[in-house]
Order: structure tokens, then C-alpha cells, then sequence
């Protein structure tokens, strides 16, 4: 039970007609399943709730075919037979006590319909403002429009409210919802009864509550999702908020906030850190009668505390942090605050749904693969026949890899080379912005230090004879990578012409603590993080950066993560020069000769030195000459190569490989059969549509 010190987060609290166990608040967050992976979906929430979160939300859910995004997987509520999934999400959300809430969603002028195929409908309208600049335009709503939309969000609450739902979330935040959009005069420039003042501007919400009050007769709570602020010269400012608010504050049952743009609400651990929209919600609480919740990427309890005890907010609310760790409320409660897995806010959650993959989490490697692999963050399978592993390399493979294996109850042998275990982890801690990065390897040694089971061997390099004479019964090697300095990636696919007298740098050599001066060509051809984490140590090294990409902007794949703008902005502040669609083409011994990716036209730039940000080679020479010799004659059962030292990737994919090389050692082997459950759509005996005369 929790003592003093957190009891607070522990009191019950009321939410209109509803009463939530504690305050732990998982807000809505999307996750690449949606309507294609239910039962994935569902055993994500299921396996939260087991956690002990008071609320769980769903993501969001659209409403109507008028208004989807594709191409994102988001989850349905477009007929009554979307229910039976939506049901049996809310069944298992509420299996251990937790309210269960469905986010609704109308997108309006962010809904493209290139699913639908319907013409999109906004408050008023113009291009749709999507992150893919579809090429098409929503028409304004009239009053027709909109008395259908109110009955398409009645049809929505009746929904809600039979798939078993105990709130309801209406979205008008992060620009996504069509709520904010009558809000918000950069998106409301109507003239009517729902355009110009800001109590015009609030008309259409105050008849969705009042619906949604009147569907659900009152036995479904009403949380109301805004944003804290949008920014720009008409945008719903956070004084405007304020406004609203004090003249609403009955509204809603609970007040869900958060802030502006999802870019701006779900920055990465690099540029906001815990609890960064305070400012924008401190004082609101004494605007309004009901409770207020709001996010922060909250991991520490005795922040959250300081939330609640400040009058800061009612619940904690936490979206990655419920990620990274679904028992963190559970383990507050039961005061195992060392055993927290802290989430590093490195947005590759994110990156599932904006890539319309499967979300996946550096730090809980479980995330999304509940249903569909059997994993569960905090239990796992017993050992199968075999007694002993020996890992090689302790970097985020090996060290997920050994933690797994020994809380299955093998006898664990961990080596590394490094006087440190944690491998890129800890080198890339070391860099601007990304100490977070090294609780990957934190959390992991802390569950590893008090296991019996379990030998850590650092400073301690293995050569094949010393793998063969262990006496292990299973071999794994996670070795890691190296990067390549000779501008190989995905544009050059062959070493470029290079002299010997220009000095060239890989970030390998910068995290070495080998840094350049004077003026330096950075060659960007990863399109990640770590470019622009270089380039801001070399400017505060007193270098001139020459920041040059094939792409046609900076750090092109942290569009996934949400951080690509913030990055190049960041840059350019610094004083960074940016040559866009540009690549080497030659380094000589005094300058690098670029050429345009679109014309082939030639420039060059004077160089003192060039950093080469581009592939990375596998260090998998041990593997290799293991298995060479005769590790089976040896008595070794199986030999297996893992994370980067088998694919380079970012590290979520290594703590990964290191998860399923541990859950997978002694099973059968599957053969081609899949390797994760999925679901297959059934098809439905439905008459065919003829074409009207």
C-alpha cells in the first residue's frame, strides 16, 4: 500500500456520474492498430489496466466517413458494427477497475477521405491542413451540415454508450478535432450564429454536450480535450482558453488539457522536459468547479504529487509514460519506485502511427505485442529445457536479452569489452539533449543487480576460444555497429572519391571524445537524430557546420517523431548551414565537391574537416569467427547474433531483437509459420450495389 508520501495520487475521485479509483489518467493515445488490430489494441489496454490506472482511454475514434485520415489506422465508430470491438475494449479496460473512455473524433478540415472517398466538411472551408498536403479542399458547412453532424455525434454517443464506455472524450485539441476548429478564429471565419464572438465561436460545443448529456441520459461522464494553446496570429491562444473556460466551467464534467500542436503536447525528451506545460495550465483549476487534467510526460511520483498538492491539476494525465511502463501506478502503490521503467521520450510510440506500422517502445519492449506475441511487460514465460546463456555485448540488446533471460529463470552470463555496460546507450547520452536515453540501460542493469542468476562481467573481451570453453548451453552475441566514414548509405551506395589529407570524422569518433575543428561538412544521409545532435556539439565546440542532406530537409524521418521542424529550426538558430538536396560527391583535401540530387549540378564548399553521418557496419567478426570453428562439437546448442550487430537500427529495435531473442530461446522451432498472431477482415454477404440510371 502507498505510504504518506504518494497517498494523494491513490484518493478516489469523481468525474460527473462516474468515480475513478485513483488519479492516474491514461489519456488518449493512438498506437498503428486501430481498426486493423483490435485485439491488439484491446490487450494494450487490458494489460494497463492490470497496472492500475483509474481512467484508460481509447485513441481516436472517428465518427463518420465524411471525416477520416487516411492514411492513418486510427479506430471506427461508423456503424453499430464497429460496437462488438469497441465493446470488448471497454470490457477489458474496466477488468481491473478502471473507467473506461472513448476518444470521439470529426476531423474536419484535417480529414482528407481519401478512404471515404467523401467531400470533406470544416467550419470553414480551404485545403485540408494535414502532415501529407493532400491536394484537396473541404467545403464550408451549412446549417444542414451541421444539424448532421450533431446527429452523427448522437449516433456516436449511443454507440459509446452501448459498447459499455463510462466517459466520453470530446477532442478539440492539437488541431485535430473539429471542436477546436470553431474555437480557433485561424479555423472559424464563419459569419453566423457560429463565427465571430467567442461565445458564437463555443455555440456548437455547448450543443454537442448538451446532446451528448441528453443521448446518454446523464450516466456517461464528459471529458472535454482542449488545447492549452494553438499559437499564431487567430489561433485559440491560452488566454482565450482561460476565457472560455470561466465562462463555461460547468461544461464538461472534467477538463482534459493539453497543449497546442501534438508536435508542441508530445515534444521529445531532446526539447521539453517533464512537466513543460505547466505554465500553460497553472491557475486554470480556479477558473472551473471540475476537475483538470494534464500531461507532462510525467515518470517521477514526487512530481506528480507537486502536480496535485500545487493545485496544479486534479489527475496525472500520461500517455508515453503509460507506455514505457503500464504498471507505473501499481508500482508507486506498492512503493517499487526503483522498479519504474521511465520513458525516455524518444517519440518512436509516435513514429508506429505516423508510419502506419505497429507501435513499439524503446523502454517496453511488450508494447503491442500482447495479444499478438504473448509478451507482457512484467511476467514471463518460465525457461524451457536449457539452463545457461552467455551474451557478448551489453548494449540494449544484450542487456534486454539478459534481463528477460534471467527473470525467466535462466542462469545468465553477461560479457562486455566496455568498462561500462550500456553500449550506444551511454555514448549517446553523453550528447546534447539526450540524457534520457540512458535509463535504456539504467532500468535494465537495476532489475539485473539483485538476480542470483545473473553475472555481469564488464571490461571483459571474449575471443571464440573463450566462447567455446564457457561451457554455456546457448550463445548470443550483441555486439553492435560501427558507422562507415566513407559516405555509403542509401544515395552512395559505393565509397566516394576521398583524399587521404582531408580529416574524416564518423559520430563514433565524436562520442570518442575526437572532435574537429574549424569549419566542418556534416554529411547527413541517416535522416534521424543523430546528424543534428552532432551538428549542435560541434557549434558549441566552436566549429562552422556545413550541414549538407539529400533530403529536402533536415532530419527528415523525425517527421515520425515529431521533432523534424524543431530540429531544423533549432539549426538554423544556431547558425548552422544548411545545403539542402545536396551530396558529396568528391572530398578533397581541402573542400568537399557537392552535387544537387535533382540536376547533378556541381558546387563546393571549403572544408577543414568532414563528419560522415550516413550507414553503419555490423561488429559481427566474433560471430562470424565463432562459428566458424566447431561450437556445437563444444556443446553450445544454439548460436545466435542479435540487435545492431546483426541489422543497425534505431535502439527501440535493438532492445527488441534482445526481447524475442529471449521469450523465443527454447521454443519450437516455427518454421515459416508467422511469427505474431494477426487478424484478417471476414467478408460479408452483402448484395451488390447496382448503378443508378
Amino acid at each position: 500500500m502507498p505510504g504518506n508520501r504518494y497517498d494523494i495520487l491513490f484518493q478516489p475521485m469523481r468525474i460527473g456520474p462516474k468515480t475513478a479509483k485513483n488519479r492516474f489518467y491514461q489519456v488518449p493515445h493512438c498506437n498503428g492498430g486501430g481498426y486493423r488490430d483490435p485485439s491488439a489494441v484491446v490487450e494494450m489496454r487490458r494489460t494497463k489496466a492490470e497496472g492500475g490506472w483509474g481512467v484508460i482511454f481509447t485513441e481516436q475514434t472517428e465518427i463518420h466517413p465524411t471525416s477520416e485520415i487516411t492514411p492513418f489506422i486510427e479506430q471506427h465508430l461508423w456503424d453499430d458494427r464497429d460496437i462488438p470491438a469497441l465493446a470488448r475494449m471497454a470490457e477489458a479496460m474496466k477488468s481491473h477497475g478502471a473507467l473506461a473512455g472513448i476518444q470521439l473524433a470529426y476531423s474536419g478540415i484535417n480529414g482528407p477521405n481519401l478512404y471515404s472517398r467523401e467531400v470533406p466538411l470544416a467550419v470553414s472551408g480551404g485545403p485540408i491542413l494535414t502532415f501529407t498536403s493532400d491536394p484537396v479542399q473541404a467545403r464550408t458547412m451549412d446549417r444542414e451540415d451541421i444539424r448532421d453532424l450533431r446527429r452523427w455525434f448522437r449516433n456516436a454517443f449511443r454507440r459509446s454508450q452501448q459498447a459499455g464506455f463510462d466517459l466520453i472524450c470530446l477532442y478539440g485539441a492539437h488541431g485535430f478535432g473539429i471542436l477546436q476548429h470553431f474555437l480557433s478564429r485561424a479555423t472559424n471565419q464563419r459569419s453566423d450564429e457560429y463565427g465571430g464572438s467567442l461565445e458564437n465561436r463555443a455555440r456548437f460545443l455547448r450543443e454537442i454536450v448538451e446532446d451528448a448529456r441528453e443521448q446518454t441520459r446523464g450516466e456517461v461522464a464528459l471529458s472535454l480535450r482542449l488545447s492549452l494553446h494553438e499559437g499564431g496570429a487567430f489561433g485559440f491562444s491560452n488566454a482565450e482558453l482561460r476565457d472560455f473556460i470561466e465562462m463555461h466551467g460547468d461544461l464538461p464534467d472534467i477538463w482534459d488539457l493539453a497543449n497546442g500542436t501534438w508536435e508542441a503536447c508530445s515534444g521529445t525528451s531532446r526539447f521539453k522536459p517533464e512537466g513543460a506545460q505547466e505554465e500553460l495550465v497553472a491557475g486554470i483549476k480556479a477558473l472551473t468547479p471540475k476537475p483538470v487534467v494534464g500531461v507532462g510526460r510525467f515518470t517521477s511520483p514526487d512530481a506528480m504529487v507537486r502536480q496535485i498538492r500545487a493545485g496544479i491539476l486534479d489527475f496525472i494525465g500520461a500517455a508515453r509514460p503509460s507506455i514505457a511502463d503500464p504498471f507505473l501506478p501499481k508500482k508507486i502503490e506498492e512503493g517499487r519506485i526503483e522498479d519504474i521503467r521511465e520513458c525516455i521520450g524518444c517519440n518512436i510510440c509516435v513514429s508506429g502511427d505516423m508510419t502506419q506500422g505497429i507501435s513499439r517502445c524503446t523502454q517496453n519492449t511488450a508494447f503491442m505485442e500482447e495479444w499478438r506475441k504473448g509478451w507482457h511487460p512484467e511476467r514471463m514465460h518460465p525457461k524451457g529445457a536449457s539452463d545457461s546463456v552467455l551474451i557478448v555485448g551489453a548494449g540494449p540488446a544484450g542487456l534486454e536479452a539478459a534481463h528477460i533471460l534471467a527473470k525467466r529463470g535462466y542462469a545468465v552470463t553477461l560479457a562486455d569489452a566496455a568498462d561500462k555496460m550500456g553500449g550506444r546507450v551511454l555514448r549517446e547520452a553523453a550528447l546534447p539533449g539526450l540524457s534520457a536515453w540512458k535509463r535504456v540501460a539504467d532500468y535494465r542493469l537495476g532489475q539485473l543487480a539483485p538476480l542470483p542468476n545473473a553475472q555481469l562481467f564488464p571490461a571483459s573481451r571474449m575471443t571464440p576460444e573463450d566462447i567455446l570453453g564457457f561451457g554455456a548451453d546457448h550463445v548470443c552475441i550483441a555486439t553492435g555497429s560501427h558507422w562507415r566514414r566513407d559516405a555509403v548509405a542509401r544515395l552512395h551506395l559505393h565509397p566516394i572519391p576521398t583524399d587521404a589529407a582531408m580529416p574524416v570524422f564518423t559520430p563514433d569518433d565524436l562520442m570518442a571524445g575526437l572532435v574537429p575543428q574549424g569549419r566542418v561538412t556534416l554529411y547527413d544521409d541517416d535522416h534521424f537524430y543523430i546528424g543534428s545532435v552532432l551538428a549542435e556539439l560541434l557549434v558549441a565546440r566552436g566549429c562552422e557546420v556545413d550541414y549538407v542532406t539529400p533530403a529536402v530537409k533536415v532530419a527528415e524521418w523525425a517527421d515520425n517523431t515529431l521533432e523534424q521542424a524543431t530540429i531544423q529550426r533549432r539549426l538554423m538558430e544556431l547558425g548552422v548551414t544548411l545545403h539542402l538536396s545536396k551530396a558529396p560527391e568528391a572530398v578533397g583535401a581541402d573542400g568537399v565537391t557537392l552535387g544537387c540530387t535533382w540536376t547533378g549540378r556541381q558546387s563546393r564548399i571549403a572544408a577543414d574537416a568532414v563528419l560522415m553521418v550516413t550507414a553503419r557496419r555490423p561488429d559481427d567478426a566474433l560471430y562470424h569467427a565463432t562459428r566458424a570453428l566447431d561450437w556445437q562439437g563444444a556443446g553450445i546448442k544454439s548460436l545466435k547474433l542479435i540487435g545492431d550487430a546483426a541489422a543497425p537500427a534505431p535502439i527501440a529495435w535493438a532492445t527488441y531483437a534482445g526481447r524475442r531473442y529471449a521469450e523465443e530461446l527454447d521454443q519450437p522451432d516455427r518454421g515459416d509459420a508467422l511469427s505474431f498472431r494477426r487478424e484478417i477482415a471476414g467478408l460479408l454477404d452483402l448484395p451488390a450495389l447496382t448503378p443508378r440510371d
